[in-house]
């Protein structure tokens, strides 16, 4: 099973490329997906994008089920998205703390849109564009970040609010531990 590729590596920050629809049925691809899904979830992560298990393809796969890295956030179903592009951003702004799967150990106080609208490929290449809100517009924003080689450090205003997670943990009263 691929490993998440951490901070410093090349691919993290190259733009990934798009994929043709004949990639995304291939059966080949339906076993990345598959396999994108299990680290995710091993990692106990929300998001997943193909540039951090080293792959430089514009798609990443999301689930916020039951999350022990984001306690209390709402549950967003699994999903899965090739090409994806934010469209438009709401004015308005959320600010909330965020860790990434390919920089361990760490969080960042975090503005992002409350929603956007965003146009992608879905698990079976139908074109779709949709608006999202909320914990599920937080998570398309990073992980579209990682597909145009950005990571939510780079989103950081100040870096005053940028924390290890142990510092994070005690002044929160949380546990979260990260896994690899």
């Amino acid at each position: 099973m691929a490993s998440i590729v951490l901070i410093g590596h090349p691919v993290l920050r190259t733009p990934a490329r798009r994929v043709s629809l004949a990639w995304i049925k291939r059966p080949s691809t339906r076993a990345l997906l598959l396999r994108m899904f299990r680290i995710m979830y091993r990692a106990e992560g929300v998001g997943l994008a193909a540039n951090q298990i080293g792959l430089s393809h514009r798609l990443f796969v999301m689930d916020s089920m039951a999350s022990s890295r984001y306690p209390g956030r709402r549950n967003v179903p699994a999903q899965v998205w090739f090409n994806p592009r934010i469209l438009a951003r709401s004015k308005k702004q959320v600010w909330d703390w965020e860790g990434c799967l390919s920089i361990p150990g760490y969080r960042g106080l975090t503005p992002r849109a409350d929603s956007v609208v965003f146009e992608a490929q879905d698990a079976v290449g139908r074109r779709i564009r949709r608006k999202a809100g909320g914990f599920e517009a937080r998570i398309l924003q990073h992980e579209t970040d990682h597909l145009d080689g950005l990571v939510y450090m780079d989103r950081l205003p100040d870096l005053s609010q940028w924390t290890h997670l142990d510092e994070f943990n005690r002044q929160t009263g949380s546990r979260i531990k990260d896994r690899r």
